[in-house]
């Protein structure tokens, strides 16, 4: 993980953003002290699908289109 100045990433804008994009995090950091990490976007479509794929594992499959007995304190 790289640690950059906020005057050296001004600087050089795109030449850290193109270091995030291809999967570096960059810490950047004024007076010493960390403000932000610069990280690529999350593929939020590619980590759902990674979850459910999780989940399933352990998913137990019932009806879930027929009524229960069950009464619920909304439908007093």
């Amino acid at each position: 993980m790289e640690n950059v100045n906020i005057t050296e990433l001004r600087a050089n804008l795109l030449k850290y953003l193109k270091k995030a994009q291809s999967g570096e995090q960059i810490l950047i950091t004024s007076g010493g002290q960390v403000l932000a990490t610069l990280v690529a976007p999350i593929d939020l479509r590619r980590s759902s699908k990674r979850k459910l794929k999780q989940l399933s594992k352990a998913a137990i499959l019932r009806d879930v289109i027929s009524p229960t007995e069950e009464t619920w304190n909304a439908a007093q």
